[in-house]
């Protein structure tokens, strides 16, 4: 290609509104270009890259023994309401009608549609376990469209579903899935993590996973062991305890004959944890805190360590929620008779959830129930209901791993590229997907779904793939593999030399932009740097002698080698 005739505007300067390094890279570089916000057109330099990213989850996902189809991305509301979605997805789930006043939505995600396509195509056992994907773009109306391709209201992704005839099955298309997921991001030159998460609004009865690419940028928060394999999103990981259930009530029973009875006490003004911390001269550990939601309909306490913080998803869970979230001021005063900051673990009329951390502690300081005045000396086993204990916080870095004897949880930040699922029947049993098996016997599908951020993953890759100057693109997604840069377009002999390179490297199959344009060197090594392109050869006043200028992205460096010396290092790659 050559970049005269090529469409990209670099930038010198990224946009006010874009955040992190790989949206200003992208922006600057002229990879993309904003229509809405969270709406992005992908200029022809990143369509090169999208397609080499494509490229490869097509590879891994055929090499699995996936099929690949294309669905529509217009979906009937009715099978979202007939799943039970429709609600759960909220204002995310961007809605429409057509000139009927038919209800449709613009696909999130294709599990109503897949399941629906595949009761509707096999009957049989003989024709399962079948695997399915597409590469398709996806709609979400994102409340905060951010980070350019991170979050955004449009962007592609590859779903994949399996169908199977049992568990054991499912156990072996997901295996496959996982290990066809470590293969592309190994591929696409990616630092990621595959931990244990939760499934979210796709549901499921089974694991899941997600795979995390490391950035200091990620949303996500990921805690994994030290010594063993165990990782997990911070939503999902585990809060190791040397005792679990009856036996942590038990050594609480023991401890309980040996505290002295409560002690209520004057704490004027004082609500918070810190205030208290400061106040009282002891650790946050030392204290219970409690907090007031509201799952659903119904409004539960949540007890948790003072330096421990109230992990939300477990406790939706728990109580088997769809919605979860802190009560009002009003709401508190109605289910405790005191306003937020003095409420306690005892005497209330409520559910409540005990942090397992909490039934540890040998006594606490907690609220009193009533305005300016704290407890202490609060024991969970003697004071506080025990109907409901669990883990119900999320973990801190230092905390022991509940896998293994030896480790302690490190936490680092991630961006979500991919999620694998063990569905079960969610679907196949609202959507009537079933099979006859060998006896006859109808039987519902086992289900598998797997997804890839693929417009996600240029950030990703960009975010762990930079310098000062640019993007370095792994070789495998490079929108070209070389850039050949002649110092002067008006030095005929330098580009007879830069063209006869360029003609020899296409016809061995290589990409090349050649950078034709009447600019100053300077501008054009600026843009070279900033695009992102694996090696760059300069032919420059040594090259009628015979000689050019290699220059690897990562590495910066530049290396005077021959023109044929460069062109066998090209070709080797």
């Amino acid at each position: 290609m050559r970049q005269n005739q090529l469409l990209v505007s670099t930038l010198r300067e990224a946009p006010a509104d874009a955040d992190v390094v790989s949206h200003q890279l992208m922006l600057r570089a002229g990879f993309i270009r904003q229509l809405a916000a969270g709406i992005y057109t992908y200029m022809p330099l990143g369509r090169r890259v999208l397609r080499k990213v494509e490229g490869i989850v097509r590879e891994e996902m055929d090499r699995a023994g996936a099929q690949e189809l294309l669905m529509p991305a217009m979906q009937p509301a009715e099978l979202w309401k007939e799943s039970g979605r429709y609600a759960v997805y909220g204002p995310e789930l961007i809605r429409l009608k057509d000139r009927h006043e038919r209800e449709f939505a613009l696909g999130p995600t294709h599990e109503e549609v897949i399941t629906t396509l595949v009761r509707n195509e096999i009957s049989s056992y003989r024709r399962l376990p079948v695997t399915l994907y597409q590469i398709q773009t996806k709609f979400r109306d994102e409340r905060r469209p951010r980070y350019g391709l991170l979050r955004g209201r449009e962007f592609l992704m590859k779903d994949a579903y399996s169908f199977d005839t049992d568990w054991e099955g499912l156990n072996e298309s997901y295996l496959k899935m996982f290990h066809a997921y470590h293969r592309i991001f190994e591929r696409c030159g990616i630092n990621f993590r595959a931990v244990e998460a939760d499934p979210g609004a796709i549901g499921g009865e089974g694991g899941t996973h997600e795979f995390m690419a490391l950035a200091d940028i990620g949303e996500d928060t990921i805690a994994a062991c030290t010594c063993c394999d165990y990782a997990a999103n911070l939503e999902k990981a585990e809060a190791g305890t040397s005792a679990q259930g009856e036996e942590l009530i038990v050594q609480a029973s023991s401890a309980a004959q040996y505290v002295p009875s409560i002690e209520k006490f004057h704490t004027p003004g004082i609500k918070t944890i810190d205030q208290l911390v400061e106040s009282l001269q002891i650790a946050a550990s030392d204290i219970m805190k409690t907090l007031i939601f509201q799952a659903d309909e119904q409004v539960v306490a949540v007890v948790v360590r003072g330096d421990h913080e109230v992990n939300e998803i477990k406790v939706k869970n728990y109580l088997g929620a769809i919605d979860i979230a802190i009560a009002d001021a009003d709401i508190v005063e109605r289910v405790t008779g005191v306003t937020a900051g003095f409420v306690g673990p005892t005497g209330l009329q409520i559910p409540v959830l005990v942090d397992q951390a909490v039934v540890q502690m040998t006594s606490g300081i907690a609220g009193a129930g009533e305005v300016d005045y704290h407890n202490r000396h609060v024991q969970a086993q003697r004071d506080i209901s025990l109907q409901h204990v669990g883990d119900f916080r999320n973990v801190n870095e230092g905390d022991k791993c509940p896998r293994c004897a030896e480790g302690i949880f490190k936490l680092y930040r991630g961006i979500e590229m991919g999620h694998v699922f063990k569905l079960g029947k969610k679907y196949s049993e609202t959507l009537g997907a079933t099979f006859l098996d060998a006896s006859g016997k109808s039987q519902h599908m086992i289900m598998g779904c797997y997804g890839i951020g693929i417009s996600r993953i240029l950030s990703a890759v960009i975010e762990q793939h930079h310098d000062e100057s640019g993007i370095i693109w792994p070789s495998a997604l490079a929108p070209f593999q070389v850039h050949l840069i002649p110092i002067s377009t008006k030095d005929e002999k330098q580009m007879q030399i830069a063209n006869d390179l360029y003609h020899r490297l296409v016809e061995n199959g290589i990409e090349v932009l050649i950078d034709d344009r009447d600019e100053r060197p300077g501008v054009k090594f600026k843009d070279s740097d900033l695009i992102g392109i694996p090696q760059r050869i300069i032919i420059g006043k040594d090259a009628e002698n015979g000689f050019v200028e290699f220059v690897e992205r990562s590495k910066n460096r530049k290396e005077s080698v021959t023109i044929e010396e460069a062109f066998s290092r090209i070709s080797r790659k």
